[in-house]
């Protein structure tokens, strides 16, 4: 009796964290876009809940146990299941090869295996679509920083890469919190409460007045070039992992890039903190001028 009563907080505490709502969490998912682990133990059901219990064990109550996925635990099932598997394909197989030749059997490996890609695809299909965007501001903010760029260029990509970056945030944040439930005044209060402690608000709110103002400060794309640097090497890493074209060229970046992720975020805030110095003394030599 005494050892039931020990586990059952541990119990309790393990039903709260399978039913607690990640989906609406944001935090789950930088948590989640944080884990660096292989696309194909990215789609297995146990990993994904095993990261859930560690994300609710560091977020939501610390007193939550969470035992270690070890590789022999992973692997053990796999292995357990092969030769039972084996052992039905090789009896399968030897009936049909009194009846079909070695061919179609290789086409029905082949059509086994298919599947996954898709599925894949079709999960990443959000991700994509940032990633191109951010993507596109990488190119367009090198080409305004480049100083042999015809000015006019120059003034024109360093506009776009704040639109990018905005258009990119705001769209993060609409597939991640979408409409408000309804239109009243409270539920927009509940909405814009959970939307504006985010960073894809602060960096839409960043991006917009440099969109609207004459001023062009090219040390302003500092903190943008920083955030669309780190999407960019994790999403490379994580879904073009296997490709030669990134081993030969984008592995060292991306790998150097997520190793520095801390010393970009703290070069992105020093050049915030020095872009309000230097709008505030804008300001002060235009009303000493005036």
């Amino acid at each position: 009796m005494s050892g039931d009563e020990g586990e059952d907080p541990q119990k309790l505490k393990r039903v709260g964290a399978a039913a607690y709502d990640y989906d609406n969490d944001p935090r789950w998912a930088d948590h989640w876009s944080n884990v660096l682990i292989p696309p194909h133990m990215a789609s297995r059901n146990d990993v994904v809940d095993h990261f859930k219990r560690k994300f609710y064990q560091r977020y939501i109550d610390h007193d939550l146990i969470v035992e270690p996925m070890t590789t022999k635990s992973s692997s053990q099932p796999a292995r357990a299941s092969a030769p039972s598997s084996q052992s039905s394909s090789s009896a399968a197989q030897n009936s049909e090869t009194r009846q079909r030749s070695s061919g179609t059997s290789s086409r029905t490996s082949g059509a086994s295996t298919a599947p996954p890609p898709n599925s894949t695809s079709l999960r990443w299909d959000k991700q994509t679509i940032q990633f191109s965007v951010n993507a596109w501001v990488l190119l367009v903010a090198i080409l305004a920083i480049i100083p042999l760029v015809p000015k006019n260029l120059s003034n024109r990509a360093y506009r776009l890469s704040f639109l990018g970056t905005a258009g990119s945030s705001l769209y993060s944040l609409y597939s991640l919190y979408g409409k408000p439930r309804a239109w009243s005044l409270q539920a927009l209060q509940v909405w814009f409460q959970s939307v504006v402690v985010t960073k894809d608000f602060i960096h839409s709110i960043y991006c917009l007045p440099f969109i609207t103002s004459n001023l062009c400060l090219k040390f302003a794309l500092i903190p943008i070039l920083c955030r669309v640097l780190e999407y960019v090497a994790k999403f490379l890493r994580r879904n073009f992992s296997r490709s030669t074209l990134y081993r030969k060229y984008l592995e060292e970046v991306c790998v150097w890039v997520e190793s520095n992720s801390t010393t970009l975020s703290i070069l992105s805030s020093q050049s915030e903190i020095g872009l309000g110095f230097l709008l505030i003394i804008s300001l002060i030599s235009l009303v000493l001028l005036l």
